[in-house]
């Protein structure tokens, strides 16, 4: 068996290629970052550190990569052989990713069986963001490819932060992790993933996931940042920060439960252990690398407004989750290139401008105006 991993970063090494690993495949990953592919390949092994509680050393072998950037055909190679293929290269990557995927589609045996495609992202329904790339390129071509291939959404959950120097390819990550994958598309054939769990019904895996890892971790890192604390997990021992992050993720249950149908105590335990992996000093991980890019945090299907419109249309609280969307709002990292961009919009636009593009809310809904005030007074700080 044979699996092509599109994004060799921490993520990808730590977290889906060890659990491709794992369940047999042999490992080819793509990448464009020409060192690391490099470096990948001037090892036969490397190894990921799960630190904490239930921690561990796991040894990762049988891989190789490829720089996708010079050597796009050799990675349409090993798409049309291949059984898997899995990215994590962020949601806004994955139109690079498609016309390679399609490429190997195009040279694939239409005897073989199906290609099986997730793409793990940290974005709803992500596989259908890379499938929807590819149909598109392949326009009336799609319908003589369209068996070849079959598209599964996932959920996935695992802490990877900023590694330390001299690593090299190994990886440290936290001991938990989640992989969650629909289980309708593969039919009778789903692919050998022991680290994973196959569901009927992908979105509340998905939603619970975004909404209390992905929230909670932002709040925390947004708030941390105003306090002028570094650490994640030094954050959270700050009681006004806990409190506030709680109050958020609060909100996001509530939502969950009416959503979803979800059980409220069992969503308050999930909540519990989510905090404690935050509180978990083994992992190095800083405000600053949780709260990047927070133009796209901010966006109309991402961790606070997704949440807090939803809640807001069902008449729900949204006090804690507005609190940190203004908490975000004063995100100020000179070496992030969507900090710079938020900061400068402050200034220059209205706050009306600045919700609707930057929220994508239009004015007739009602989280609208807690927001705009929420602006309006980040603004008015200035």
């Amino acid at each position: 068996m044979k699996a092509v991993h599109f994004g060799a970063g921490n993520i990808g090494r730590g977290f889906v290629g060890l659990l491709l690993h794992e369940g047999g495949y042999e490992l080819v990953f793509s990448d464009v970052a020409g060192a690391l592919v490099d470096a990948i390949n001037a090892v036969d092994s490397y190894t990921v550190h799960a630190v904490g509680d239930g921690g561990g050393d796991t040894v990762v072998t049988g891989f190789r990569a490829i720089n996708s950037a010079e050597h796009p055909d050799e990675v349409a190679d090993e798409v049309a052989a291949a059984d898997v293929v899995t990215t994590a290269v962020g949601p806004t990557i994955l139109k690079f990713v498609a016309p390679l995927v399609l490429a190997g589609l195009r040279r694939r045996d239409a005897a073989s069986t199906p290609l099986q495609v997730m793409a793990c992202e940290n974005a709803i329904n992500a596989t259908d963001l890379l499938r929807d790339e590819i149909v598109a390129i392949a326009a009336d071509d799609w319908p003589l490819l369209a068996d070849r291939v079959v598209f599964a959404n996932t959920a996935v959950d695992r802490i990877v932060p900023a590694q330390p120097e001299g690593a090299g390819v190994d990886v440290t990550v936290e001991p938990f992790y989640e992989w969650a994958i629909e289980r309708p598309p593969f039919g009778e054939n789903p692919p050998h993933l022991p680290g994973a769990h196959f569901v009927p019904d992908l979105a509340p895996y998905i939603e619970r996931k975004l909404f209390t890892v992905n929230t909670g971790h932002a709040t925390t890192a947004y708030f941390g940042a105003q306090a002028g604390i570094e650490k994640i997990s030094d954050a959270l021992a700050d009681d006004a920060i806990a409190a506030h992050v709680a109050t958020a993720l609060e909100e996001t249950s509530a939502l969950l439960a009416a959503k979803h149908g979800l059980d409220a105590g069992e969503l308050a335990q999930y909540r519990a252990t989510i905090l404690n992996r935050f509180r978990n000093p083994s992992l190095p991980d800083t405000v600053w690398r949780v709260g990047r890019q927070p133009l796209r945090k901010l966006s109309r299907h991402e961790r606070f407004v997704g949440p807090a419109a939803e809640a807001a249309e069902r008449g729900l609280s949204v006090d804690g989750l507005v609190a940190a969307i203004g908490a975000a709002l004063a995100f100020d990292d000179d070496e992030d290139p969507q900090s710079v961009d938020l900061q400068r919009m402050l200034h220059e636009q209205d706050a009306d401008a600045f919700t609707a593009e930057v929220t994508g809310l239009e004015a007739s809904h009602p989280l609208y105006a807690r927001v705009r005030d929420t602006v309006a007074a980040r603004q008015a700080a200035l």
